[in-house]
């Protein structure tokens, strides 16, 4: 009589994430689920310092992080049947802290309130069919240097949290004391993860995150916990001070058009992007190119966005360390699914994660930032009309310490390039449009 139930609960699984039809097993799906959240768990930590760096209290960070997560990743799984897990999106959130809050002075408040009307656009633009024809019209080379320019922002930032680069007023940037505890101990957390990662330890960021916080405490830099509590609690963070602080007028009487525009794009290329790798690599991609409930995932991930900025985080994105998991087999909803159980059960251990110093996030954000340079093998470097424009993107995201401006650059000197030479048939209509919008934010912003 009891195997009835597991009977039954195996029956329903089967039938509803179609597990036959794509060729695996329950324990083949839970066993990838967990080797997903391994690998990407590293955002429960980074997500909530680099959000705290932008004014928004950190607990209630910690909490949105891990709620958002878990709501996209259920959508993910039983909306689209996709073995892919959502967490705020790397990039995204430095451009929310750095170029939204700290570089043009907006409150956080007001901040989410654009990351909500960003999701409410993305929605629009994918129910609606306008996504696929932005991403058909913006070529290759820009939207390979998107990914390489935010991974250089990212890196950069890193850097900085760790103490290795500081600011100067002569040179504007400088090597910092690298013989302090906080600058080795982030060189030392760098180089555990860069082994980990060669030799393909799973969740190699997270360890080297817990290793560092631990070698921090053994040299002093931050305090050992001193009871039980301080490493583990049945108490949930609280969301209290972020739930629905989201400013949504703010934004609008702002007229944060630039940086609505600037959510939406990286949102479109880089989502859109990952889960087509991620879909062929699990071979949900059919003889034609076509990817079954595609369509239902960035719907997903539109409405993800939406409940992420009401709960108080960023923009939602799927995460390459999703292939670690396709890797293991995972191909339906159900390994998402474990990811969302798994992501829920984090929020026994907010203790612990306050504990962990940005010394040893710091080594992640550099890494992610190496990994998004791998973008840079589709770009081509024959034609100048391409290679200057790219060239725009990439360096200007970092040096002027914001993604949108790296954006606009790249859009408006390709048009421009190609305008110029007589290569206007390479240029398709999106990027008229798009580019004047750049104009346009130029003009009524100054910068």
């Amino acid at each position: 009589m009891s195997e009835m139930p597991k009977s039954q609960t195996k029956g329903f699984l089967n039938s509803f994430f179609e597990l036959e039809k794509r060729q695996t097993n329950v324990k083949t799906e839970i066993l990838a689920g967990l080797t997903t959240f391994i690998t990407m768990s590293y955002i429960i930590i980074v997500n909530p310092q680099i959000l705290a760096d932008a004014g928004v209290p950190k607990e209630a960070a910690l909490a949105a992080t891990i709620f958002a997560s878990v709501i996209a990743t259920l959508l993910m799984a039983l909306w689209a049947n996709f073995p892919v897990a959502i967490a705020p999106g790397m990039g995204l959130n430095a451009f929310f802290a750095y170029t939204v809050v700290l570089g043009q002075g907006l409150t956080w408040q007001t901040a989410l309130g654009a990351v909500f009307i960003s999701g409410i656009v993305f929605l629009l633009l994918t129910v609606t069919g306008v996504r696929q024809k932005i991403v058909d019209g913006v070529p290759g080379v820009l939207r390979s240097a998107i990914g390489v320019g935010i991974g250089l922002f990212i890196a950069f930032i890193g850097f900085k949290n760790a103490g290795i680069v500081i600011s100067s007023d002569a040179t504007f940037v400088a090597l910092g004391d690298i013989t302090k505890k906080g600058p080795l101990l982030a060189l030392f957390g760098l180089i555990v993860a860069a082994i980990l990662m060669a030799k393909k330890v799973k969740g190699s960021m997270l360890i080297s995150v817990l290793i560092t916080t631990v070698a921090a405490m053994i040299v002093g830099f931050i305090s050992f916990p001193t009871s039980v509590s301080d490493i583990f609690s049945l108490q949930l963070p609280s969301i209290s001070d972020t739930l629905f602080a989201m400013d949504l007028k703010g934004a609008i009487e702002y007229g944060v058009f630039s940086v609505i525009f600037s959510f939406t794009i990286v949102e479109l290329f880089d989502n859109l992007a990952t889960l087509i790798g991620l879909s062929k690599k699990a071979g949900l991609m059919d003889e034609n190119g076509k990817i079954e409930n595609l369509d239902r995932a960035l719907q997903a991930d539109a409405v993800a966005t939406m409940c992420s900025a009401a709960l108080g985080s960023t923009a939602m994105n799927a995460y390459v360390e999703n292939a670690t998991g396709i890797s293991e087999g995972g191909r339906t909803g159900l390994s998402a699914l474990t990811v969302a159980f798994l992501f829920i059960l984090s929020l026994l251990f907010a203790p612990l994660i306050f504990l962990v110093p940005s010394v040893a996030t710091a080594p992640i954000l550099i890494l992610v930032g190496a990994l998004m340079l791998t973008e840079i093998k589709h770009i081509s470097f024959d034609d100048y009309t391409d290679v200057i424009p790219v060239f725009l993107t990439i360096i200007l995201m970092p040096l002027t310490y914001s993604i949108a401006q790296g954006l606009a650059f790249g859009f408006l000197s390709y048009t421009i390039l190609k305008l110029a030479t007589g290569k206007h048939k390479q240029v398709h209509w999106i990027m008229y449009f798009i580019s004047i919008a750049f104009i346009i934010h130029f003009i009524i912003s100054g910068h």
